[in-house]
C-alpha cells in the first residue's frame, strides 16, 4: 500500500487525528505562538482540512496518519508531521509528490519559523517576497517562497 493517499472522505475521526498531528507539530515549530494563538488557530485549521482541494496524508502501515499537506491553486497551503516521525522524508515525500502529481510551485512560511524556511530552501524553493503579516492580519511575517 502506497503510504501517500489523497483524501477523499474527510469524515470527523480524520480530522481529529489530522488536528493532533497539527497541534503537536506546531508546538514543537512555532515556538513564536502562544497557547491561545493555537487556540485561535484550531477553527481555521479544521475549516482548511475540510475545505482544501488537494489533503493528502501520508499514513503508516497500521493505517493512522504521521503528517499531511493541503493543496490550494499549485500553492501548499499546509505541511505538516507528526513530531515523533520527524526526521524520516515523510515532509520530503509529500511535498515531492505535490510538486510532481499537483504541479505545486509556492508556500508561504512564517519567517519565525526557520526551520520551515530551510527545509523548503532545501527542496529548491525561494524567497520572492515578504509580508509583515499573516492571511489573518496578524504580526507573524510570512516569506513568500517559490521554485
Amino acid at each position: 500500500m502506497n503510504p501517500i493517499q489523497e483524501i477523499t472522505d474527510r469524515n470527523q475521526t480524520l480530522s481529529q487525528e489530522l488536528l493532533v498531528i497539527w497541534e503537536n507539530a506546531l508546538r514543537a515549530t512555532h515556538l513564536f505562538l502562544t497557547p491561545q494563538d493555537i487556540e485561535d488557530l484550531r477553527p481555521l485549521v479544521l475549516q482548511g482540512i475540510a475545505e482544501i482541494r488537494h489533503l493528502i496524508t501520508y499514513t503508516h502501515p497500521e493505517g493512522h496518519p504521521l503528517g499531511f499537506i493541503g493543496i490550494q491553486d499549485q500553492k501548499i497551503e499546509m505541511l505538516f508531521v507528526d513530531p515523533a516521525a520527524r526526521g524520516q522524508g515523510i515532509g520530503k515525500e509529500l511535498v515531492m509528490y505535490a510538486i510532481h502529481a499537483l504541479n505545486v510551485h509556492s508556500v508561504d512560511v512564517n519567517e519565525d519559523n526557520p526551520q520551515a524556511a530551510g527545509f523548503y530552501e532545501h527542496l529548491g524553493f525561494r524567497v520572492y517576497s515578504r509580508s509583515e503579516q499573516d492571511e489573518q492580519g496578524k504580526p507573524w511575517p510570512i516569506l513568500h517562497m517559490r521554485l
